[in-house]
């Protein structure tokens, strides 16, 4: 019986005798060259050897290159994939403050301003005489107008009154300004105790968490700030952000600093606005 050798020349195929494989190229440059489209209809599976088939990773492992001369690696990646349609954290902006605010002391009387609004202007005196918080101030740019802003402020407010033995108080405002528009307000009031073993001294520690949606996309710049609305005594000392003039060491601006977080959420579009 005769054998007959059928040699058979596909176009897009060349083998070279250095076991070079080209698919949609007759000069491959690598021991598989593909010039075009390809389409993986099971696992990928690397690392094998001539009697391992190799690793085929875990669902939601990423390939990785270790380097030229080295296999790719499944890993594992702490990274949630943005899928459209969903509101994903962007970026969060964290500062502090220890300077605080000591200007609505003892001797300073209350702007009696009782109520804000929203889009109120900070440098508007009739609105109330705000004072910032300078360390907080954060500046960023907004990409989607379709987003969510979370604002977390925190900061401590201490006040001392003239007579330890009587109780005063004051009553005040911290509030978030995007572009010098009020965003957020909150009015509080602290009040001494009656204790002479406190020495007047009235610790307090005063939060405001709020969401503003759908921010302008551009550039925004948050500030923090404060207003005095009225006291008992214009003679109480009183500060936001650190400790009073003559607290004595019984606190200081470590302990009553002020905190500040922005969350950037935006929603997860690929497609052209």
């Amino acid at each position: 019986m005769k054998k007959i050798i059928f040699s058979c020349v596909v176009g897009f195929l060349s083998f070279y005798a250095e076991a070079q494989v080209g698919i949609g190229t007759t000069k491959p440059k690598s021991t598989l060259d593909v010039n075009g489209k390809t389409t993986l209809r099971r696992e990928l599976r690397v690392g094998g050897t001539s009697t391992q088939v190799g690793n085929a990773g875990l669902n939601g492992q990423v390939l990785v290159s270790q380097g030229e001369g080295k296999p790719p690696v499944w890993k594992s990646l702490n990274v949630p994939f943005m899928e459209e349609g969903q509101y994903k954290l962007i970026n969060s902006y964290l500062s502090s403050d220890q300077v605080g605010i000591t200007t609505l002391s003892g001797g300073v009387q209350g702007d009696g301003v009782s109520s804000n609004n929203v889009g109120d202007d900070i440098n508007d005196a009739s609105k109330g005489k705000w004072a910032k918080i300078d360390g907080l101030k954060n500046v960023f740019t907004i990409k989607n107008g379709k987003n969510r802003l979370t604002y977390q402020f925190q900061t401590g407010v201490e006040m001392k009154a003239p007579v330890s033995t009587t109780s005063d108080n004051v009553r005040f405002a911290c509030a978030v300004f995007r572009n010098d528009k009020l965003v957020a307000v909150r009015p509080d009031r602290i009040a001494s105790t009656n204790s002479s073993g406190k020495a007047g001294i009235q610790d307090y520690i005063f939060t405001l968490n709020y969401t503003e949606l759908n921010v302008p996309v551009g550039v925004q710049k948050l500030e923090i700030a404060c207003r005095k609305i009225n006291t008992s005594n214009v003679n109480s000392q009183f500060a936001i952000g650190r400790d009073v003039q003559s607290s004595n060491g019984a606190s200081n601006a470590f302990t009553l600093e002020s905190n500040m977080k922005i969350d950037v959420i935006e929603y997860v579009t690929y497609k052209s606005n």
